[in-house]
């Protein structure tokens, strides 16, 4: 799993031009989902994404979201996993089928509302446009561990 966390001022989603979600101050992750992730990687994830220190107190980067009281909008995003290594067109043969990807997106965000965080998500599979303010900028990439699979 992949995880781009953007701390912002506001973020919001929206499909097909109408308003599914918004937060004020917090962070706007977005969630790529790789073949062979499991439920224990979107815990994992969840967890440090929500306890990360990411937020300034006394010029250094102290506080979470958490000690903040930010609230999070999720929103899946399997080309975090394209491969633009080769050739014109990103491979993205890492990313997994959205029947296996769903249901740990899905456990990714109950994971944060199980730390009392205030949850805003997009829709899964489906074409949205995102806004945001990145405050900073402030721009983390966080990452299960890799799979040893042979490539």
């Amino acid at each position: 799993m992949i995880a781009v966390i953007q701390r912002v001022t506001r973020g919001c989603v929206s499909i097909d031009s109408h308003p599914h979600g918004s937060i004020a101050k917090g962070l706007v992750i977005l969630l790529g989902v790789e073949r062979g992730d499991s439920m224990k990687d979107a815990c994992w994830l969840a967890e440090k994404c929500a306890h990360l220190r990411v937020f300034e107190h006394e010029g250094r980067f102290h506080r979470s979201v958490l000690d903040e009281g930010g609230s999070v909008l999720v929103v899946s995003q399997f080309t975090l996993l394209g491969d633009c290594r080769k050739g014109r067109r990103p491979g993205l043969s890492r990313a997994a089928s959205p029947k296996e990807a769903e249901p740990l997106y899905e456990n990714f965000v109950q994971a944060l509302r199980d730390t009392g965080l205030t949850i805003e998500t997009g829709v899964f599979g489906t074409r949205m446009q995102i806004e945001l303010v990145n405050e900073g900028p402030v721009t983390f990439i966080v990452e299960t561990e890799k799979k040893n699979d042979g490539s």
